[in-house]
């Protein structure tokens, strides 16, 4: 009777050992009981459970996620080349393992779609304001870009650490069009400037001359006094003009 307990207990003892295990830090074990979810182990260390159960380990860790580079339409129509960094982790272990097929594939299809979601609503340099600019707002566009994909992916139960746009840039076949437009709309803006500043120097230096008695300038004299002045600020290469002034 002894011998054929000591049998039995062999394979009952081998039965319980299966229900032995070991976790590494930031590794999950999700067990189920004949089908239906029993629970999720996150503790790290040495553990038993029922030997029935049926188990299913997940990383916890944080995960990068590099999308394609994709082509997509600012919201001015014009073809945006568009690349980003996710930051992303798995939070609730039994929607990662039961209520999507397969949550690795799915945040890659909704971090693109996300993308592409966050692009088409603002402008490449911003509207006419500068507001709503891909470019300028980077830490604006990064923010809604975690925003958006968070809310697509929370079915999966996945955690969105951080996102950001790692590539920006117009599509090749408008790409030198634009950067010519780019220079056109700086050299304006930097001409504008100098004009500006010039019509300062020349006001205040007649001001000067006829505040200082230096000179007395007629009606003619101050046209071509400003005409002179004004051609040799503005100008972009060396002059050399002739400068009349009135005489007593």
């Amino acid at each position: 009777q002894v011998s054929l307990i000591r049998i039995l207990a062999i394979p009952l003892l081998a039965f319980l050992a299966k229900g032995f295990g070991i976790l590494q830090p930031n590794i999950a074990a999700i067990f189920t009981f004949f089908g239906r979810y029993a629970g999720t182990l996150r503790r790290d260390g040495f553990y038993w459970v029922n030997p029935f159960f049926q188990r299913q380990k997940m990383s916890l860790r944080a995960n990068n996620l590099n999308t394609p580079t994709l082509k997509v339409n600012d919201r001015a129509g014009n073809p945006v080349e568009v690349a980003a960094v996710v930051v992303w982790r798995v939070a609730d272990t039994a929607r990662a393992a039961f209520d999507v097929e397969d949550y690795g594939t799915y945040i890659i299809i909704q971090s693109e779609s996300a993308v592409r979601s966050v692009v088409s609503a603002r402008w490449y340099d911003g509207d006419a304001d500068g507001r709503n600019s891909l470019r300028g707002d980077m830490d604006a566009v990064a923010e809604l870009l975690a925003t958006r994909i968070q809310e697509h992916v929370a079915l999966a139960g996945l955690e969105v650490v951080e996102a950001r746009i790692s590539h920006l840039a117009y599509a090749p076949e408008i790409a030198s069009a634009m950067l010519r437009r780019q220079q056109a709309e700086a050299v304006v803006a930097a001409r504008a400037r100098i004009v500006d500043g010039a019509v300062g120097m020349v006001k205040l230096g007649i001001e000067q001359l006829e505040a200082e008695g230096v000179v007395k300038l007629s009606s003619e004299d101050r046209v071509r006094l400003v005409t002179n002045l004004m051609t040799v600020l503005v100008s972009e290469s060396e002059t050399h003009p002739v400068l009349s002034v009135g005489r007593e």
